[in-house]
């Protein structure tokens, strides 16, 4: 794989950054990423500051008007060859993000074919931009409105989806015209500057994407927060910084997205499929080793199938192999951090104390690694019944009736994901309306697409990512009057 091989050797070089020739200070500080399932060194990268971020905010403002000036052709032409170069490169780009997140190779693949089809579904939008015309009042008048892109974009992402996030955020924007200042997360920070340079190398102009290193955040998104040239940010990460960002954007009332936090209901009933069932619980709690903001944080099984299904749910995920992310028919890879393994056996160690049963796993494997586990009697004294765990953990809680269940699933501050199985029409309708969650998995445990608008009520975000409406999170509506016609 010579291209990972040669971009993580030569990462740290300032010209590969394009910041030779730039007005960029180029920092003597570095920042270190490593593999967190064995510890390796990864890269040295530049440790980038405030004054890094205010002159790539200053390149952004300089190319946007022109950018934006742009036939929406041209802007789709170039997001199409940056699609073609992430579909030419998936094995490095896959390989990239294995070593410094740590998700099987095969999940990687999956994510970054994910992030090329965001890609080539906004290179496809940015033709669709419409406006709209209204019958005036009187004859000697036309009324019609426009949309514009609203300018310039700060966006940080965050670490467990490292490729698809980037280009979930980036694309819209670049499509309608916005030009954009990326500060991915410092965990994995080398999937999004291999596909910056695919950008660069699919012809974007100078400033149009611009890309900053930093090992701390605050700092970073307190300038994109503050700065007045920065007309929107977009970021996806914890709901306790979301607030942060919020606040630090309140005084321009500057316009957001947010992707926040979650805390998925996942409701088995009595006339589901079982085996379905247990199978997209699997997919929806363990994928990504259960770091995912949509991951099944509550499994409530009605009580007719309850038995049957923890028991079937316990086997299934005792055959899941824990491992590096790169040895063959691993299935949960590593957690991100030190941090991220102690939460999770908190969480396990305060459910067993309160006389949850282990069903499988509980157990630390090692310093990087949590056996995929399974608890039933929880009940919602217990951490992992209120708390976000973010990692391989299922908690089972029994209920009785519809109405119970669509109490406890939205008794929460979190409104993202949620999930059931049920067969009956009638239970179906009703369910997926009362449930207070901007998105809704009915006998599936996977529904991200680049065709569906992503996002989440309550206090789990603003806004939407993905199709038309992810678009039209970059645009602002002008409204035209004329007269004396």
């Amino acid at each position: 794989m010579i291209f990972t091989e040669a971009l993580i050797a030569h990462v740290t070089r300032p010209a590969l950054l394009g910041l030779t020739g730039s007005p960029f200070p180029y920092t003597d500080k570095t920042f270190e990423v490593r593999n967190p399932s064995s510890g390796a060194l990864l890269a040295t990268l530049p440790d980038m500051s405030v004054a890094e971020t205010q002159a790539a905010i200053a390149e952004a403002y300089t190319a946007q008007f022109a950018w934006a000036e742009r036939p929406a052709g041209d802007r789709s032409s170039m997001l199409r060859r940056w699609h073609d170069l992430m579909v030419a490169h998936i094995d490095d780009l896959a390989a990239i993000l294995t070593a410094e997140m740590g998700k099987p190779l095969s999940e990687a693949r999956s994510e970054v074919q994910h992030a090329a089809a965001y890609i080539e579904w906004y290179a496809e939008e940015a033709k669709r931009v419409y406006g709209e015309t209204i019958p005036a009042p009187t004859t000697d008048r036309r009324m019609l409105v426009i949309k514009q892109p609203v300018g310039v974009v700060g966006t940080i992402t965050p670490w467990n989806f490292p490729a698809s996030m980037v280009a979930r955020k980036i694309a819209p924007a670049l499509a309608v015209g916005c030009t954009v200042v990326l500060k991915p997360a410092e965990q994995t920070p080398l999937v999004a500057y291999a596909m910056h340079a695919l950008a660069l190398c699919a012809g974007f102009p100078k400033g149009v994407f611009n890309l900053i290193l930093a090992s701390q955040g605050d700092a970073i998104g307190r300038e994109l927060c503050s700065n007045a040239r920065v007309r929107k940010i977009s970021f996806t990460g914890s709901t306790e910084v979301g607030r942060i960002l919020m606040r630090q954007c309140s005084d321009q009332i500057k316009k957001v997205s947010l992707e926040l936090g979650g805390s998925a209901p996942f409701i088995v009933f009595d006339d589901a499929d079982i085996d379905a069932a247990v199978d997209g619980a699997i997919q929806a709690k363990f994928r990504n080793a259960g770091q995912t903001c949509t991951s099944a944080n509550r499994i409530y099984v009605q009580t007719g199938v309850h038995d049957q299904f923890a028991a079937k749910l316990a086997k299934e995920v005792g055959k899941l192999t824990v491992g590096d992310g790169f040895s063959a028919g691993v299935s949960i890879g590593p957690l991100i951090d030190q941090a991220a393994i102690e939460k999770v056996e908190r969480h396990v160690n305060d459910a067993t104390a309160k006389g949850a049963t282990l069903l499988c796993g509980g157990n630390r494997l090692s310093k990087a690694f949590f056996e995929p586990t399974v608890l039933s009697n929880v009940d919602r004294t217990m951490l992992v019944a209120c708390d976000e765990t973010f990692g391989p953990v299922a908690p089972i809680i029994r209920f009785e009736t519809m109405e119970d269940v669509i109490l406890q699933a939205n008794d929460t501050i979190y409104g993202l994901a949620a999930y059931f199985y049920a067969t009956e029409l009638k239970k179906v309708w009703r369910v997926a309306e009362a449930l207070e969650y901007g998105m809704i998995g009915i006998n599936t445990g996977r529904m991200s697409s680049e065709a569906a608008p992503f996002g989440g009520l309550k206090q789990s975000g603003i806004g939407r990512e993905g199709s038309r409406h992810g678009a039209e999170d970059y645009l602002e509506m002008k409204y035209l009057c004329m007269g004396n016609i």
